[in-house]
């Protein structure tokens, strides 16, 4: 049937979907009304949100119509999640349900079971999540879904990825800025996001800001985004012809604008892809009012209309009344089969929505064609510290590499807030440009309309368009400075969850992990000032689940090389990587690295003072800078007190430190012990904030012998080796720290570190004098001078 001959009223499909949805939502039992309802086919807890169900159906319909009228490849993205009663409703509609689960099926009982699974313990979530099929986004914290929606568009050229966003998730700050990601589909190399501007009205308890506005300022305002906005009105007897006919419409400009420019025709200078507001009544369907309440149109039929229907007579006729009116008899027949009527307007099988490939992205996932590391593999002149190198520098070339690799297939993009160049990835840019779409001046460089590096001022939308790729089967990086990862803290708890659901879900493949490079670190934002030295987005992640993070602190170049090579052929985690981007001393040979990654953390022989007897104490570290002072502390220890058993060890796989039964990568009991002994006192200098080490230590032995020294809130605009100092990180604040825990007459120890404390203090003064640091301390070099005599101008630190 063409989209002009459409009857008009409810199809009976949208009245099966609208049905099934509000039953959902009710009823426990006797989900077909074949008799009268009683208060025990109610539910005891109400739970779900009525509100936006009945406008999502219009959707599903509509690109239903689009699937078989046009064989169109459509994926769809729901921003209002809690509007999950509605995709049910159209998944058992369509048999997606039943395929993954046969207990679902089209019947009676199958719909009897999925209204018992649907907001009961075990079952189905009040929002969308990985156990429903054809998704890839929940929904549940609003803002995210036209982020996420682009991001599987991105190198997919024949897909349609239709987004629904409500009226109040469009009043967060990220959709805002996420309305701008069209001038990044390259229409050659990319597929399309049609957006579904949803607008009933009201959130809980007032309007929404968009349902305010006059169809004039809605055209206005996307225009100026550079859509095309095409306003379709189902607010009366919604029967869906106007939205099906907006959404073929819409796909046919689509379609017209991938066509000009695959065929290499001119197109607009600035290309804008249509969009569609949909107004539609709140609740549609619901009682118009009861009690005296208005319920259709209003807030109150945002969640459940009737919350009372269990023990309230009038709301229970009420209810009665409303799924009655939507006629089941004629939609099913008597053993709850949906008629073929309803039926008629589904798509082919391989078609359904629910049955979108890239929605179970990992069974489309192809493992990356990593490049070999040795060519760029930083080699040791005259063994540990005597090479200096910028381990971002030196990754920028081996993903320059990946990059070139998946020219062809096209699967691998790396997203990052303006910060390529700022840390010292620019050389990626030599295999693929930043990618834009529009005209731009021509000072700027390095622009291509289908490259695969994208930039953008907004952490929200480099994370959202990152898991859609992933969650669609593709790889992908997350550059960023250090400190503004936590802008997206919310979207990772979100997507943690995600993950951590998905493993729980037996048909879902897992996807590739979502790594971040945490460069810019805290402790080399000292020019910055204080708003730019945070490590806290570490704390966040080892706040989530253990079997679904990870974080790493590779101390040089080489193991930075091998912590990615890892990582990017890992699946379903989200991964933390700090990394430094000056050029600093290099540690350890590629070999090296391999071993010390491998095991995730390990005794640096080279660096302690051992020799093979028990150590007294350890002096352990975690991050770049930490390493370069635990080792300066190292060596003023060498130096100032020689008959010293230390061991130094360094960790380089964060969560090695947890138990095994507490983080998949726990190092066992014995081998902790080999490390740090059982009673042996540790100084431990950590990149991030200690209470994070703490967490990590906790049921270890005496983890109270642990002396974690880390980022203790101290800042502001100095000089890095006084922001140390402000944090009591320095080397001689270490060195203090555990000459305080050694067994030696006190009178030795606290000479030394009090020599120790003015030598810092004296080089503070000179600092606040000079504005930069001393060359004792930009110019420090390794030196293993154990059994020579000191050679040049001393370590910082008194006896020279």
């Amino acid at each position: 049937m063409s989209a002009q001959a459409r009857p008009a009223g409810p199809s009976s499909y949208t009245r099966a979907a609208d049905y099934i949805a509000a039953a959902l939502i009710f009823l426990q039992d006797n989900v077909l009304l074949t008799e009268a309802l009683r208060p025990e086919h109610v539910k005891p807890r109400l739970l779900g949100h009525w509100g936006s169900c009945p406008g999502i159906t219009l959707v599903y319909s509509a690109l239903n119509a689009l699937i078989r009228e046009r064989g169109a490849d459509v994926l769809l993205v729901t921003g209002p999640g809690h509007g999950a009663p509605a995709i049910h409703a159209n998944l058992w509609l369509e048999g997606t349900h039943e395929r993954q689960d046969p207990t679902l099926a089209r019947t009676g009982e199958g719909l009897r079971e999925l209204a018992r699974r649907y907001c009961a313990p075990d079952g189905y979530p009040s929002h969308l999540s990985p156990s429903v099929p054809g998704t890839l986004h929940e929904g549940g914290e609003l803002g995210y879904a036209l982020a996420t929606a682009v991001g599987a568009a991105l190198d997919a050229p024949d897909r349609i990825v239709a987004c629904v966003v409500g009226d109040g998730e469009a009043e967060t700050g990220p959709t805002a800025g996420a309305w701008h990601s069209t001038k990044f589909l390259d229409p050659v190399t990319c597929g399309a996001v049609l957006p579904v501007l949803h607008l009933n009205g009201s959130k809980i308890s007032s309007p929404t800001l968009f349902a305010t506005m006059t169809d004039a300022e809605l055209a206005d305002l996307f225009r100026g985004y550079g859509w095309d906005p095409r306003i379709v009105d189902e607010t009366g007897p919604a029967s869906g012809a106007a939205l099906t006919t907006g959404v073929l419409d819409a796909h046919d400009t689509i379609r017209e604008l991938q066509r000009r420019a695959r065929a290499g025709d001119d197109l607009p200078v600035r290309p804008a892809w249509p969009m569609i507001v949909l107004r539609s009544l709140k609740g549609a369907g619901a009682p118009a009012e009861v009690g005296g309440t208005a319920i259709e149109g209003t807030f109150h039929a945002h969640q459940v209309p009737l919350p009372e229907a269990r023990e309230d007579p009038v709301q229970m006729k009420a209810l009665e009344s409303w799924l009655r009116s939507y006629r089941p008899e004629e939609l099913f027949d008597a053993e709850g089969r949906p008629a073929p009527e309803v039926l008629a307007g589904l798509p082919e099988a391989d078609a359904l929505i629910g049955a979108q490939p890239a929605a179970n992205g990992g069974r489309l996932r192809r493992p990356l064609p990593l490049p070999p590391l040795d060519p760029h593999a930083i080699a040791l002149a005259d063994g540990p510290g005597s090479t200096t190198a910028s381990p971002t520098r030196v990754l920028g070339g081996w993903l320059t590499e990946l990059m070139e690799a998946t020219a062809r297939r096209r699967d691998f993009r790396i997203v990052s807030p303006d910060e390529l160049a700022s840390n010292k990835l620019d050389a990626i840019l030599k295999a693929s440009g930043r990618a834009y779409v529009w005209p731009v001046e021509e000072y700027a460089e390095d622009l291509a309309q289908d490259g695969r590096v994208m930039e953008t001022l907004s952490e929200h939308n480099c994370q959202g368009w990152l898991q859609g790729y992933l969650l669609s089967g593709r790889h992908g990086l997350f550059p960023t400075y250090e400190a503004f990862a936590s802008i997206v803290d919310s979207m990772a708890n979100q997507y943690a969850k995600w993950l951590k659901m998905s493993r729980e879900v037996p048909w879902r493949e897992p996807v590739s992990s979502l790594t971040y490079l945490l460069t810019s670190e805290g402790w080399r934002q000292e020019h910055n000032g204080y708003s730019h030295q945070g490590p806290g987005f570490i704390s966040n992640l080892l706040d989530r689940k253990s079997t679904v993070t990870g974080v790493y602190l590779p101390p040089d170049a080489n193991t930075l090389l091998v912590t990615m090579e890892r990582l990017l052929d890992e699946t379903g985690k989200i991964n933390a990587v700090v990394a430094g981007k000056h050029d600093a001393a290099q540690w350890l040979d590629l070999d090296a690295a391999r071993a010390h990654c491998q095991a995730g953390a390990s005794t640096w022989t080279w660096a302690g003072t051992t020799d093979d007897r028990p150590a007294e104490a350890v002096l352990a570290c975690a991050g770049g800078i930490p390493t370069v002072e635990s080792l300066a502390a190292a060596h003023l220890l060498r130096r100032d007190l020689p008959d010293a058993r230390l061991r130094f060890v360094n960790i380089v796989d964060l969560c090695a430190l947890a138990l095994p039964d507490r983080h998949p990568h726990g190092m066992s009991p014995d081998r902790f012990h080999d490390l740090f002994g059982e009673d042996t006192p540790v100084v431990l200098d950590f990149h991030g904030y200690p209470s994070a080490v703490h967490q990590l230590l906790h049921g270890r032995p005496r983890p109270d012998r642990f002396h974690v020294r880390g980022y203790v809130e101290e800042g502001t605009t100095t000089t890095p080796y006084d922001l140390l100092a402000l944090n009591g990180t320095t080397r001689h604040d270490l060195a203090m720290t555990l000459l305080r825990h050694l067994d030696r007459p006190v009178s030795r120890t606290r000479r030394l570190a009090e020599q120790y404390a003015r030598h810092r203090d004296e080089l503070r003064r000179e600092l606040r004098h000079t504005g930069v640091d001393p060359a004792e301390i930009t110019e420090w070099r390794w030196q293993d001078d154990r059994h020579r005599a000191p050679r040049g101008r001393p370590i910082a630190g008194p006896g020279s």
